[in-house]
């Protein structure tokens, strides 16, 4: 039975940890993992969902995975945690992370390659490698970074202390807190509201935050033309412009199209 299971609930789609209480990255939830994010990749619907099942997101990399690895044993074991990663971050739609309890390692890195990150309140974040001498290696460090700034990641990776949830989300690397008995329900009703959402319009808001990142801001303003302009062909834009002038804003319903 796989320890990844994918729900599909109209145009949202529901990438779930199935491996309770801990959802340790052991080698069979990586391989289940990596098949379902190709799944994904494939037909992703409008939004996607990360959730997981059990008291937390995930207890980590199972340290087994570790034990006896050699120096080119290690770089596939990397470098298929990080294609799971770039995997969720080149999908053409927005991808949320619902995280209660626990968040460590790979389990973070894979909500980091989420576009947003919705907490419980009582959720704990960490990228814990030091504890047994290594580094984060599914790109965690770089993008916490990214979100948060060097000195914080720096400060996150180093101690390999855990984080709550308010401090991620004062640091920028959290989206929203919420109550943990609601964390479902808000993740659940925020996804759904993207999957509702102009589709193409997010995966250009996607392009050009990428963009920005890659090349900076002058370099971002550079592609707008050819990132934005082409949203003029899609019926969603036509649409709505038709029903904002007819009926005023936020009347226009999106198909994705």
């Amino acid at each position: 039975m796989s320890k990844v299971r994918i729900e599909r609930d109209g145009t949202l789609v529901q990438i779930v940890l199935d491996s309770p209480p801990l959802n340790l990255f052991d080698a069979e939830l990586i391989t289940d993992l990596a098949a379902a994010v190709r799944d994904v990749r494939a037909d992703p619907g409008r939004a996607v969902l990360v959730r997981a099942e059990g008291r937390a997101f995930t207890g980590g990399v199972d340290v087994n995975v570790f034990h006896g690895l050699s120096v080119e044993r290690s770089q596939g074991v990397f470098e298929e945690l990080v294609s799971i990663v770039h995997g969720l971050e080149d999908l053409p739609v927005p991808t949320i992370a619902a995280v209660g309890g626990l968040c460590l390692t790979a389990g973070f890195e894979l909500s980091l390659g989420c576009d947003m990150i919705v907490a419980g309140e009582s959720a704990r974040f960490g990228l814990v490698e030091i504890v047994v001498g290594l580094t984060p290696a599914a790109g965690g460090t770089q993008r916490v970074a990214e979100r948060a700034g060097p000195a914080r990641a720096r400060e996150l990776v180093m101690t390999g202390e855990l984080f709550d949830a308010a401090t991620l989300e004062r640091w920028n690397v959290v989206n929203r807190v919420v109550p943990d008995a609601d964390l479902e329900a808000v993740a659940l009703t925020l996804a759904k509201r993207l999957a509702d959402g102009p589709t193409r319009a997010n995966g250009a808001t996607k392009a050009m935050v990428r963009a920005y990142l890659e090349h900076g801001v002058r370099g971002a303003d550079a592609r707008i033309g050819e990132i934005a302009s082409p949203l003029f062909d899609t019926e969603d834009l036509q649409r709505a412009v038709e029903t904002f002038l007819a009926e005023g804003p936020g009347k226009a319903s999106f198909t994705g199209r």
